[in-house]
């Protein structure tokens, strides 16, 4: 008689945290400590439809890395996380798997789809991890926004960034928070520049445990796979809204390059905005744009495969005249213009 052998469920980790926590920042961390002879996959949630994170994460073998672009993974229908993750999961047959939300998500959402019943043979869910901003808790506009509060309340594990930017203040309003939330029993961390050791988070979740009932049986998922939408012609642009902020993108060509300089200057000179990521062929090489509100970061990078953008905000707005200063920063213009 053969013995057919199961395969082990595979630790799953639910990297969540609100616009510009340092999720990202985290995740390639622990990334690097993926042992040789494993293969880790990742699956991304950008809110908007262009997707830039991905692009920071190991390109090499032995990662696999999806998007889920358009909204978020955790308030959405369930049935394009679950087509999206069962592709993954079939086609890489990875030994860890890192879910990274959108900022602007819900956690205990997705946490509650993981653990239906549907899963519980393929995914051991581990300790659920949100990264919270040490120095941004001295302002309470922030802090008392009900989406952060509810990234807190569904952690298991809170892992403090930027804690070395934080002040007096901060450092005040991070003990009088953990003692808000001293009912959830949440381990707290503090990560410099997101330097975590995997073992500090690798832990069971621990959650409330369903059992199958008559008639609320999750039902099974559907193998139709969707067709793939047409792949959107560069250069385009594309605004969208839901849960109260608007995104704002845009996409071009590879070969289109920009004026370091111009492009610092328009994304300093933009106002109002949550989050602006972008990666762009400058004539100082490539860099790759990564603000929030207390910090402006960019830093070269490796060639991407195009220009993009993605702006977030609490506002609709009309977008023409940023685009039209965007494209007068482009080197080059009359040429490229021409080739479009």
């Amino acid at each position: 008689m053969k013995l057919i052998q199961t395969p082990a469920a595979i630790p799953t980790h639910i990297i969540s945290g609100f616009l510009g926590a340092g999720k990202t920042t985290l995740l390639q961390h622990l990334l690097r400590q993926k042992p040789k002879h494993e293969t880790w996959a990742i699956l991304m949630n950008e809110f908007g439809q262009i997707g830039v994170d991905q692009q920071l994460l190991p390109q090499q073998q032995g990662y696999a890395i999806k998007e889920l672009l358009g909204g978020c993974l955790c308030c959405s229908s369930q049935l394009p996380m679950q087509i999206a993750l069962s592709r993954l999961l079939s086609e890489t047959k990875p030994d860890r798997l890192f879910i990274e939300p959108t900022g602007l998500g819900h956690p205990a959402q997705l946490l509650e789809q993981l653990t239906e019943p549907h899963w519980q043979q393929t995914l051991t869910v581990r300790a659920l991890v949100t990264v919270l901003d040490g120095s941004r808790l001295h302002e309470q506009e922030w802090v008392s926004q009900n989406l952060y509060q509810d990234q807190l309340k569904a952690a298991q594990i809170i892992v403090v960034s930027h804690g070395d930017l934080m002040s007096f203040a901060d450092g005040e309003a991070l003990e009088q928070l953990k003692k808000e939330y001293a009912a959830y029993g949440q381990d707290w961390i503090m990560a410099e520049q997101g330097q975590l050791d995997l073992a500090e988070i690798d832990l069971l979740y621990q959650g409330i445990q369903r059992k199958l009932q008559p008639l609320l049986k999750v039902q099974r998922l559907q193998t139709a796979l969707l067709s793939e939408e047409p792949i959107k012609k560069l250069p385009y642009h594309y605004v969208e809204t839901a849960q109260g902020y608007s995104v704002a993108g845009w996409k071009l060509p590879k070969r289109w390059q920009f004026d370091f300089y111009a492009l610092l200057d328009l994304f300093c000179a933009t106002e109002n905005w949550l989050r602006i990521k972008g990666i762009f062929n400058t004539d100082q090489g490539w860099i790759y744009f990564n603000f929030n509100p207390q910090q402006l970061n960019y830093k070269s990078g490796e060639e991407g495969i195009d220009n993009r953008i993605e702006i977030i905000t609490a506002e609709n707005r009309n977008w023409e005249n940023f685009e039209m200063s965007l494209l007068a920063a482009q080197l080059n213009i009359a040429e490229e213009n021409s080739q479009i």
